[in-house]
């Protein structure tokens, strides 16, 4: 079994303890590979590396930190069947979305290498003769990026490629349920040629290692895809020492099926929205809110499809879904199984832990469907499984009153042939993201990522605004009158 060190400073060095912890495929329980446990003094060495890196990173041309984005999107490319199956092997996803996983991150790099030559300030008229005023947008500095396990390599590629565009130099701490994802995308940047010291990755826990880059005070920004309750505690820690803070948190994500819409097309998308990555996606479907008029013909068909989903070893092209991410994950659904039953709602289908030959020996869960009612806590908390609950309304109007009750508001959904209700929900949904006839998953890289109220804190990923969560703005004044010119005094 290969075992991983940190890498620091362009090398890969043990940890400070010399402790390591093992990756397992959730599907088998085999250990994929070791890696190093670092803790405080491992953060302290890689933001030093990072901290040394960044003025000759901050002056290098933008056009050519594209260029090194583009070639380790072109690796990406090349190795993206073999990275896709090792996503498979460490996450669980079936191998189908385990490619999905690399080539979104394929996506997003060819697209933020473009901001090399953009980074787009503004230009504005001055209020006095001979002078001219602009923007600019500065890197900040060094960047501590704390990513999810459900994305291992796209969403790295989110934070890191906007991150280092920029000019920021970073360190970066994976989950620890998919450090071998991490180390392969390490090992492509490196080879892509990305300068020493410029990208530093430390495994090891949220207690250790995590901590320690929030509070490092030379980390200057902090960029966090994860839970709420975590993602809270970060804020309050990073904000008292005035960090930048972009915080990408949790979903409670509604589909809405209307009564004039087309019902085998809105099951498909509910299928994918719901159980695609085992349903542990933060914009994956939990809420199924369905017009009164049509609810017992989505309840029957969706029914009827959700018997036929094949569960199972996800590198099988085969499958359906495959397992949850780990025993915690698994532990944490099933109990929200037993909630649901003790609240009253009707398990329509799954329910249960898979047992027998092949699930023994992984985190295999079936497709659960139950029939809820509007404010019980499987249809206001997250999941984050493949728990869908499904909900009855008389209307619009009722519909997306239900939809926003909650707490989150990242992605949402409604199926319709009625444009004039499609374009009201585009403005009713409380959701960073609404997909009109199409699913609540399925982001495409060259729009804003990202939600409101407790999804997060009004930073976005991706698209253009990618770039603002790791720049600071300049103001520029440039007076070319050859004298003394004073704003705003009039005498």
């Amino acid at each position: 079994m290969k075992e991983y060190g940190l890498f620091v400073n362009g090398e890969w060095v043990k940890a400070a303890t010399g402790k390591s912890f093992v990756s397992q495929n959730p599907a088998n329980g085999e250990a994929l590979a070791a890696f190093a446990l670092g803790t405080q003094k491992d953060v302290d060495k890689a933001v030093q590396a990072a901290t040394q890196a960044f003025p000759a990173w901050k002056n290098f041309p933008p056009p050519k930190r594209g260029e090194i984005l583009l070639k380790a999107a072109a690796i990406l490319r090349q190795r993206k069947d073999e990275l896709g199956e090792v996503v498979t092997k460490e996450m669980g996803k079936v191998i189908a979305e385990g490619k999905g996983d690399v080539q979104e991150a394929i996506d997003f790099l060819e697209y933020i290498a473009g901001e090399g030559r953009r980074l787009l300030g503004e230009t504005t008229p001055s209020e006095l003769p001979d002078k001219i005023c602009l923007t600019l947008r500065q890197p900040i500095g060094v960047v501590g990026c704390i990513t999810p396990w459900n994305f291992p390599v796209a969403v790295p590629c989110w934070k890191l490629g906007a991150a280092l565009i920029s000019g920021n130099t970073i360190v970066f701490k994976p989950a620890t349920l998919t450090p071998l994802c991490a180390a392969k995308l390490i090992e492509i940047f490196e080879e892509a040629g990305v300068p020493t010291g410029v990208v530093n990755l430390v495994t090891g826990s949220a207690e250790e290692v995590g901590d320690a880059i929030v509070r490092h005070p030379k980390i200057r920004s902090l960029s966090f895809t994860g839970g709420v309750v975590a993602g809270k505690e970060i804020y309050v820690k990073a904000s008292s020492l005035l960090k930048r803070v972009g915080l990408e948190l949790g979903g409670k994500n509604p589909q809405i099926i209307m009564d004039d819409a087309h019902i085998d097309t809105a099951i498909e998308g509910l299928l994918f929205g719901a159980f695609g990555t085992a349903g542990q996606r933060c914009t994956a479907t939990s809420r199924l809110i369905v017009h009164e008029k049509v609810y017992g013909e989505v309840k029957e068909k969706l029914l009827s499809r959700l018997k036929s989903l094949k569960i199972g070893n996800p590198l099988d092209p085969t499958i359906d879904v495959g397992p949850v991410a780990s025993q915690e994950q698994e532990k944490k659904i099933l109990n929200y199984l037993k909630i649901g039953i003790n609240e009253g709602a009707e398990l329509l289908w799954g329910g249960r832990k898979l047992t027998g030959t092949p699930y023994d020996e992984g985190f295999f869960l079936s497709p659960t469907l139950f029939e809820a009612k509007h404010g019980m806590r499987i249809t206001r908390e997250e999941i984050f499984g493949p728990v869908l609950s499904m909900i009855k309304v008389k209307n619009y109007e009722e519909a997306i009153a239900v939809a926003n009750d909650v707490e989150y508001g990242l992605s949402s959904s409604i199926y319709t042939r009625n444009v004039y209700l499609a374009f009201r929900a585009m403005r009713d949904l409380e959701a960073g993201v609404t997909y009109i006839n199409a699913p609540t998953i399925g982001a495409e890289v060259h729009l804003p990522f990202g939600g409101v109220k407790n999804t997060g804190n009004g930073t976005r990923e991706a698209g253009t605004e990618a770039i603002h969560e790791f720049t600071e703005v300049k103001s520029v004044f440039v007076d070319f009158s050859g004298k003394l010119q004073k704003a705003q005094i009039t005498e």
